[in-house]
């Protein structure tokens, strides 16, 4: 037994010297990759509930800081329009529009929102930090897919459950003859979509004049 309990603690005592070389190789790695100047991909964003590696002031040039806080903008008025349809697709569902449309609600908001990030906001901060013209390019392409969604919710059209799953005019206009309250709360989500969708294109013709002219 006590030849068991010396092997133990050898055993213990290599471990803990190899997780000690470990952790001191990958701090090794770190402090190589800072001094280079390459960033850390670190969570940093929301500051209460790190999702997200976020630092606009210390990674991107100066020159294009306002652009990608622009665009920045834009992603959060994004998450804000999923968000609050999902808000007023709920109440259309208490006052009698069926569960289906709140489901579909739900999914946009937790696809879009994710999806966004990594489909073309991701892609344009990274594009910003190395000046990437393939990272630029596709942050074009899905930009494009982003600002189309937009204006389709602000219209609406009766094509996926009469349309009342996106707060747009077309539902509007057909919730508010059957329930103002209703029809109030989809007037507002299409404002907030238009306003997206008319900020998205503001966004994307200054990044790509921004863009051409670099």
């Amino acid at each position: 037994m006590l030849q068991d309990a010396k092997k133990k603690e050898k055993e213990l005592a290599s471990w803990e010297t190899d997780l000690k070389r470990r952790e001191q190789d990958i701090k090794r790695r770190e402090d190589a990759l800072t001094r280079a100047g390459v960033p850390s991909e670190e969570k940093n964003w929301p500051p209460f509930f790190p999702i997200i590696h976020h630092d606009i002031a210390k990674e991107i040039p100066v020159p294009v800081q306002r652009l990608q806080y622009m665009a920045f903008t834009s992603w959060l008025g994004l998450v804000l329009c999923l968000s609050f349809n999902v808000i007023a697709v709920t109440v259309c569902w208490i006052e009698g529009g069926g569960v289906k449309i709140f489901l579909l609600a739900v999914i946009y908001a937790m696809l879009g929102c994710p999806l966004s990030y990594v489909l073309w906001y991701r892609p344009l901060y990274r594009a910003m930090r190395t000046d990437s013209a393939l990272k630029f390019g596709w942050f074009f392409l899905q930009y494009m897919i982003h600002i189309g969604f937009c204006a389709l919710a602000a219209l609406a059209p009766p094509i996926v459950f009469q349309g009342k799953s996106l707060t747009g005019i077309l539902a509007a206009f057909e919730t508010f003859s059957d329930n103002v309250l209703v029809g109030i709360f989809y007037l507002i989500g299409f404002g907030f979509f238009c306003v997206e969708t008319l900020l998205s294109l503001w966004v994307l013709e200054k990044i790509y004049v921004y863009f051409r002219g670099r």
